[in-house]
């Protein structure tokens, strides 16, 4: 799991859980703004385009809309933007 320096992803009350459900922490680099902004952008734009939009009836409905969401912005915004770096 990768987070940013904050006091809370520190503890070791979190490093605890971490390690309980057998998770890897990782964490920004000191001092380095745009280490996570290119994931930070895209949690940005599933929020805004997906999850304020929908009610999910259960864990499993969201994890599939969610999974489609993922695939489905991976086929169009990434290909998309590979073409303007062609021109």
């Amino acid at each position: 799991m990768h987070t940013d320096l904050g006091t809370q992803y520190k503890s070791s009350a979190f490093a605890e859980q971490t390690q309980r459900y057998d998770m890897i922490q990782s964490f920004s680099k000191k001092a380095c703004p745009y280490d996570n902004a290119c994931v930070e952008s895209f949690h940005a734009i599933l929020k805004k385009e997906e999850v304020h939009h929908q009610h999910y009836q259960n864990y499993e409905k969201a994890r599939a809309a969610l999974f489609e969401f993922i695939e489905g912005y991976n086929r169009k915004r990434i290909q998309g933007s590979l073409k303007l770096h062609k021109q």
